[in-house]
């Protein structure tokens, strides 16, 4: 089975420590991960060209920017033509996740923006089930649609681990489930 692709953007750090966090719960399943940004110079290496195509499952990360990903991650997607035209990423599990700084910043529809290319490409976009203790609980950030983070509190709540955690082990999961057959 190929790794699965992290990607992310991050402009201030919380949507990297999402995209570790969502990584290491992908590793507790036995699942390598490639961690990448879009961007040159991160903490993290930037993606190669077929890193997309050749990845067994996606997370996607973006800050929230006015209710939708941040401009250089819509960017990235949308130089992914050869790919769609191809059908490079069909019945590949993926899902998503973001960084806001305020609790109204438009977390849930950054989401949903997130998973229009994903749709597109034909990519079956996985969510976070209310059967996740920490969706009951959660003051900060997290959603059925995918891990969120209120970045105004800092550092990642407890809650907002946890659903970083379980969607890896669940895209992991699916993926491992996928790759069997």
């Amino acid at each position: 089975m190929s790794p699965v692709l992290v990607l992310y953007y991050s402009k201030t750090g919380a949507t990297r420590q999402m995209a570790r966090l969502i990584a290491r719960g992908i590793e507790e399943e036995g699942v390598e991960t490639w961690l990448r940004t879009v961007e040159e110079g991160g903490e993290d290496p930037q993606i190669a060209a077929d890193e997309l195509k050749n990845a067994s499952a996606l997370a996607l990360g973006s800050p929230t920017r006015f209710g939708g990903m941040a401009a250089p991650m819509k960017a990235f997607w949308d130089s992914t033509a050869s790919d769609w035209l191809a059908g490079s990423l069909v019945d590949k599990p993926a899902c998503v996740f973001t960084s806001a700084g305020s609790l109204h910043g438009g977390h849930e529809s950054t989401l949903l923006a997130m998973m229009v290319p994903l749709l597109h490409h034909g990519m079956m976009v996985l969510g976070l089930p209310y059967t996740e203790p920490a969706l009951h609980h959660t003051h900060t950030g997290g959603t059925p649609y995918g891990p969120s983070h209120w970045a105004e509190h800092g550092a990642i709540s407890h809650d907002e681990k946890a659903l970083c955690l379980a969607m890896g082990r669940r895209l992991a999961r699916t993926a491992k489930a996928l790759t069997a057959k």
